[in-house]
Order: C-alpha cells, then structure tokens, then sequence
C-alpha cells in the first residue's frame, strides 16, 4: 500500500471512529489528527499519518498529559525506542481493510440476535436464550469518507469458538452494505487477527497504541 493510500486509510478510521465511540471532531495537526475523547483514563489522543521518528517524537512532546493516547502505525519495537518510558504500551493491533458485500449471517442454536441503529452507528448484540450476553460489536460510517468503521468486537471466553464473531462481523457488514458502504476499516487486535482474515480482511499496517504514564521521580 503507497504512503498515500495509507494515510487515508488512517483519515477514514479515525473519522469513523469518533462517530462510534461519540468523540469530539478531529483536530488536523501537522503529523496527524488530534481527539478528545473525554474518558478519566482516554481524555484524548493523537492519530498519526507521519511515520518518521521526528513526527514521533513531535506528537509525543505535545502530549504529555496523563490519559492521553498516542496511535501509531508502525512497528512497536521502534515506536517505544523513539519514545521513552514515561509511555506505556497496550496490546499490539494492526490497521485492517475489506471490501465489503451482503453474506448470510447464521446464528447458531441457543443464541439470540439483535442489531439496531442510532445516531449514525449500528450495534449487533447476540445473547444465550436466557440473555446473558455472548457477543457484540458495532459499525460506524464516518461523515466525511464514507468508509464504515467496525468497533469493539467482544466475544465472552466462554462463548469464544462458537462463530459468534463471524455472525456479528457479518451483520454489521450487512449494515454498512445496505447503507452504501463498500470498504471497511478496522483496528484489530492480535486475538482478533485470525477472525477478520478469515472473513477477508487483510492488514495494512501495524497498530501501535500507548499512553501517557509518567513515573514519579
């Protein structure tokens, strides 16, 4: 994937990702997008399009606020290097991509689905008979590209290896479909990566996320 394609691809994840999770607009800034999220422990967070260790770097220097994330689509062994280690890192991920197109979601014996739409994002939840829950995730289409945007897949550990996942990653492509979709952005995480390839999708770029933990001195 050229430079460009890629920091587009970011462009549209982050766009979307705001409209599912409810955060502020993205700030533009010179090595990438800017925003506020508003949780106590995720207050904001900075995207980067720009690669290089100086934009790191920069991005890093601006952000020295507790709660505050940094994305970065690079490998984590130079990320953490370029740094320091007043920041701490979360799980690796992987920026994933997908055509997206109808296919049957089937739900499996003992299981109950749902899905809905409000505010721009469409939410699939599966349940037990007796609705505890199983499984979920939900789908965004950001306001500017148009590119839908899958968030916060979950399956519970007691319900994993049943094709839950599938079930809800259909559904919510299903969704986007029906609502003009035709390529879809995800940040997936290592224990995800083999559920979204299995369903086509293919990864662009490594994921590395880390937050601002500053030790007393």
């Amino acid at each position: 994937m050229t430079d460009s394609s890629l920091t587009r691809l970011i462009g549209a994840w982050v766009d979307g990702w705001v409209v599912s999770r409810g955060a502020a607009e993205p700030v533009a800034v010179s090595w990438g997008f800017t925003v506020d999220v508003g949780l106590p422990r995720h207050t904001s967070r900075g995207v980067l399009t720009a690669r290089a260790e100086s934009s790191v770097r920069e991005a890093a220097g601006a952000s020295r606020i507790p709660g505050h994330w940094l994305k970065v689509f690079e490998e984590p062994e130079k990320v953490l290097a370029w740094l320091g280690p007043d920041w701490t890192t979360d799980e690796p991920g992987f920026l994933m991509t997908a055509g997206l197109r109808r296919t049957e979601a089937v739900v499996p014996s003992g299981h109950r689905l749902k899905a809905w739409t409000r505010g721009g994002v469409t939410r699939a939840l599966i349940t037990t008979e007796d609705g505890s829950f199983a499984a979920r995730g939900q789908i965004a289409l950001g306001s500017v590209t148009g590119e839908a945007v899958v968030d916060q897949v979950e399956t519970a550990p007691e319900h994993r290896r049943k094709g839950l996942g599938s079930v809800v990653m259909r559904t919510l492509q299903n969704a986007a479909v029906e609502q003009g979709a035709t390529v879809g952005v995800l940040g997936g995480t290592t224990d995800g990566r083999a559920l979204y390839e299995s369903l086509g999708w293919r990864s662009v770029a490594p994921l590395v996320s880390v937050f601002y933990d500053a030790k007393p001195e």
